[in-house]
C-alpha cells in the first residue's frame, strides 16, 4: 500500500512540476522582454531594475522546479489506454 502512494505522490509531483515548469519559462520570458524594453528607454531607471530583479526571481524558480524534476524518481508506471470508441464489427462466417 505504501509503494502505490509512493507512486502517485511521484506522478502528481511530476505532473504538477512539468505544469509549473512552462509558466516559469514564460515569466522568465516575459520579464526578460521586460527589462531589455525598459533598459532600451529608460537604462537604470527603478523599472529596469526591478523587471531585472522579476527575472531572476523567475530564473531562480525555473531552475529549481527543472532540478526537482530530475531528481525525481523514476517511475515505470505503464501507461493506461482507453478503449476504441467504436465497438469492433461482428465477424461474418462465409457460407
Amino acid at each position: 500500500m505504501a509503494a502505490t502512494r509512493e507512486l502517485l505522490t511521484s506522478l502528481r509531483a511530476a505532473r504538477q512540476l512539468r505544469r509549473v515548469r512552462s509558466h516559469y519559462a514564460a515569466g522568465a520570458l516575459l520579464w526578460a522582454a521586460a527589462a531589455v524594453w525598459t533598459g532600451w528607454l529608460n537604462p537604470g531607471s527603478r523599472q529596469m531594475w526591478i523587471c531585472t530583479l522579476l527575472l531572476t526571481l523567475f530564473t531562480a524558480l525555473l531552475a529549481t522546479a527543472i532540478h526537482q524534476l530530475r531528481h525525481l524518481p523514476s517511475t515505470t508506471r505503464p501507461t493506461h489506454h482507453a478503449a476504441p470508441r467504436r465497438a469492433a464489427a461482428p465477424r461474418q462466417a462465409n457460407v
